[in-house]
């Protein structure tokens, strides 16, 4: 009975062949007439039905919606892809490049411009600088700040977008036509030179703020474009309609295009520098080069409003936002107390703090000093100005070239290696021009064989520190930073990014200013403070090296562990041990 219930099709024509082997072994020495007439055909049918292996019915369940499905995905690969991408990825990516290119464009000249202001005005001096980072720099960021968030929780994204922009442009357009020409009315000249008399030098910083009012506050306004259009609008926006793939191709060429902003708008400010060479006597060239530039910057932030307005018309209805994601990424928010907390309690994102903290002091500390030489050496606005577009070229140019480089160094050293390259580069370039500074006497003669006198030696090896600096800061310590978090949870990646950005990047912006500012107070001069900031420099790069070799230590157990390497594969130095045995 079992070897005819074995071969005998049944319903759907399926033989039950696995049936019979598991019951032949079992049923085969007691076979009888008792037993066949217990297995009846269609009770061991029904029953059969009832298990997995069931005839035809469950089976046409299973297979008829395949040929429907793979129905309904027959269009899915109908929209062409240009270099691997569809075109609504290219309708975001270009208009987003051509946004950030304005955006750094604006942000360049705006950067060079505002420390021409504020170095060059009567009374003043690169001594106004570390006062204007603290006293009035940092309240205007955390105004901003609070009024951003009151702002969000009452208009769209879009409003909110022109809201904050709108205000910028105007600015700089007014201060152009109306401010600077109107300055020495609006100014209080007399009653600050009563005061600095009264007062002493020491005192000559915040008093010269309050002399040159509207150029502190046009410093201010430029360096709030920095962090507000560039890191709260423009990446805001761009992270709300990019996915993480278009994200990981396309936002390093968005540095890429940064650096030919840099480029650019630096030849455009020598070029505008320049024009006083063919104005008539009388003539403020000064005047004639801000209307320019400040033009620029007007139509710049035009285009970027209206690049916005078209992605918004033509773009963003076409997608579907990850608007959730948003809210929970505003949830992860820490107040400044929380922040210090969770500091305390990471020594990974304590260690990545430390980094950030110490390249704001350091940066500072040099370059404070350096554009106090740079005054001494160019005291007319023009040719300050000049040889800061020429400044903002050589950062552009050797930045764009690191770029490509650095992506070598991450490759064939690692990340290790990449960290450290930037505080190296500081302190020997740092310790060089301090060095340069307090021993100008001793290397004049030499100097002189090569046409050059020592103010002007700082003054080059002082641009030369700040564009290797800025330019390893570009290329590798932000890459550095932000591989950093990758291997992090997403709870610590994003308490610890959240901590970083509400503390230690206004700490490491105004820590250094406020070493300059006991300096400059206690001893009197900026010049005279200059052995010590000298000696600083070094106890904070020190800091920072073994900060960054404790965080490469902890990075590296992170990536075996969670098997998220930089590269996207294993070190070679990590496959060895387990190449040896096969050879």
């Amino acid at each position: 009975m079992a070897s005819l219930l074995a071969s005998k099709p049944l319903m759907g024509g399926i033989k039950l062949q696995r049936q019979a082997k598991l019951t032949v072994p079992a049923v085969a020495p007691r076979v009888s007439l008792a037993a066949g007439a217990r297995v009846t055909p269609k009770g061991g049918l029904s029953e059969l039905s009832r298990r997995p292996f069931a005839p035809k019915p469950v089976e046409k369940k299973v297979l008829a919606p395949a040929p429907q499905a793979a129905a309904s995905d027959a269009p899915a690969p109908e929209p062409k892809k240009f270099l691997g991408f569809e075109p609504l990825t290219w309708a975001k990516i270009l208009p987003l490049g051509a946004m950030f290119f304005c955006i750094l464009f604006n942000y360049t000249i705006l950067r060079d411009t505002k420390d021409v202001l504020v170095v060059t005005a009567p009374g003043s001096g690169a001594e106004i600088i570390p006062f204007l980072k603290t006293w009035v720099n940092l309240p205007m960021a955390i105004g901003f700040t609070v009024l951003y968030s009151w702002l969000s929780n009452r208009l769209t994204s879009e409003a909110l977008f022109y809201t904050c922009i709108i205000p910028f442009i105007a600015f700089f357009g007014s201060f152009a036509a109306i401010l600077y020409p109107m300055r020495d009315a609006l100014h209080p000249t007399e009653f600050c030179q009563n005061l600095l008399e009264t007062a002493g030098p020491r005192f000559a910083g915040p008093i010269a703020i309050l002399r040159n009012w509207t150029f502190c506050l046009f410093y201010v306004m430029a360096e709030l474009w920095g962090s507000v259009v560039v890191s709260v609008l423009f990446w805001g926006f761009a992270n709300q309609i990019t996915t993480v793939e278009e994200a990981s191709q396309f936002y390093p060429l968005f540095g890429l295009g940064a650096n030919i902003a840099l480029i650019f708008s630096g030849q455009a400010v020598k070029y505008f520098s320049q024009v006083r060479a063919n104005l008539p006597p009388g003539v403020d060239g000064w005047g004639v080069s801000l209307n320019g530039l400040m033009g620029m910057v007007v139509i710049g932030g035009l285009l970027i409003s209206g690049i916005y307005f078209a992605l918004q018309r033509l773009v963003v209805p076409k997608i579907k936002t990850l608007r959730e994601g948003k809210k929970k990424k505003n949830k992860a928010k820490m107040s400044v107390g929380e922040s210090f907390k969770f500091l305390a309690q990471s020594s990974y994102i304590r260690d990545m703090a430390t980094l950030v903290v110490a390249y704001g002091i350091s940066i500072n500390l040099v370059e404070v000093t350096w554009k106090g030489k740079l005054k001494a050496q160019f005291p007319n606005p023009n040719d300050y100005s000049s040889f800061m577009g020429e400044f903002s070229t050589a950062t552009g140019t050797v930045t764009f070239t690191m770029m490509i480089l650095s992506r070598w160094i991450f490759k064939q050293f690692g990340w290790g290696v990449a960290a450290l390259i930037t505080p190296i580069m500081l302190l020997i370039t740092g310790l060089l021009f301090f060095t340069l500074v307090l021993a100008g006497d001793a290397v004049k003669p030499t100097l002189a064989g090569f046409g050059m006198t020592p103010l002007y030696a700082a003054v080059l090896v002082g641009a030369a520190q700040n564009v290797f600096s800025k330019s390893s800061k570009y290329s590798l310590f932000d890459p550095c930073k932000e591989m950093a978090y990758i291997p992090l949870d997403d709870e610590v990646k994003t308490k610890g990014k959240a901590a970083i950005d509400v503390i230690c990047n206004p700490l490491g912006k105004s820590g250094g200013a406020l070493i300059q500012q006991f300096m400059i107070i206690g001893l009197g001069s900026l010049a005279a403070s200059t052995p010590y900031l000298g000696a600083i420099l070094c106890v904070i790069i020190v800091l920072w090296i073994n900060a960054a070799a404790s965080l490469n230590k902890q990075f590296t157990a992170l990536q075996e562990e969670t098997g998220m390497y930089i590269t996207g594969e294993k070190p070679k130095t990590a496959d060895k041990p387990a190449d040896k045995p096969a050879q």
